[in-house]
């Protein structure tokens, strides 16, 4: 028979950083609620640019700007040690998808 530990949780259960599977899973349900409600605020303010550019006459492409935040979010992968390509491709994607709603809404 397993000891239990503190929280009455057998140490079976356990894994190596001293949680049980569920409550990993619980920890990544509760990420994915930010990063939805994340994207949501980023969509949001992206919404909100679209409507400055068209009112100052701006196209919807800024290729600086898309150049400016493909590097940045290179440099924050680094910093935080997640894969390049995949952060990367992950901001194409947003990028691509507010472009394509700001030329749907002109």
């Amino acid at each position: 028979m397993a000891d239990d530990n503190t929280n009455g949780r057998s140490t079976d259960d356990m894994t190596t950083d001293g949680m049980t599977l569920d409550e990993l899973r619980e920890e990544i349900e509760e990420i994915d609620r930010e990063l939805v409600e994340l994207v949501a605020r980023r969509t949001y303010i992206a919404g909100t640019v679209a409507d400055v550019k068209a009112e100052r006459g701006l196209p919807t492409t800024d290729e600086t700007q898309e150049e400016r935040v493909m590097e940045r979010v290179s440099e924050l992968a680094e910093r935080f040690d997640v894969d390049r390509n995949l952060v990367k491709a992950i901001f194409r994607l947003l990028i691509e998808l507010n472009k394509a709603e700001q030329r749907e809404n002109r």
